[in-house]
């Protein structure tokens, strides 16, 4: 899910999506309007899935697209190398999804973890 918005309504440590990835907004400076044209915006942004950066420059008054981000909850069911099976506590959805490696030790069966969710994609991330 994602929504519109202009590129003046968005701010440091919000969302957008950029190449079809959602991104997560690292900075944001905008020059001022000239002569006979808009100001311009230049957006940073890191991919919240795959870390990678990203940036785009769009007049402040284009519409861009910003991810709807849900963080949720689920229980760990079993761990098979880098891969854990999860249930979500709130749709008993059972899935898989890959270990991020600053978390290998402190994820374990029975242990409640949190995860986002955001275009279909999800990842597991510390509290």
């Amino acid at each position: 899910m994602k929504v519109q918005a202009e590129v003046r309504q968005l701010k440091e440590g919000g969302y957008v999506v950029i190449d079809d990835e959602p991104c997560e907004i690292v900075s944001i400076s905008v020059s001022k309007s000239g002569k006979h044209g808009a100001a311009k915006a230049r957006i940073e942004a890191i991919g919240l899935f795959d870390g990678q950066k990203r940036s785009i420059v769009q007049p402040v008054t284009a519409k861009v697209y910003v991810p709807i981000v849900e963080r949720k909850r689920a229980q760990v069911l079993s761990v098979v190398g880098d891969v854990a099976q999860l249930m979500d506590l709130e749709t008993y959805e059972t899935f898989e999804l890959q270990i991020p490696e600053e978390l290998k030790d402190k994820i374990e069966p029975g242990k409640e973890i949190v995860y986002i969710e955001s275009l279909g994609k999800r990842k597991i991330v510390e509290r």
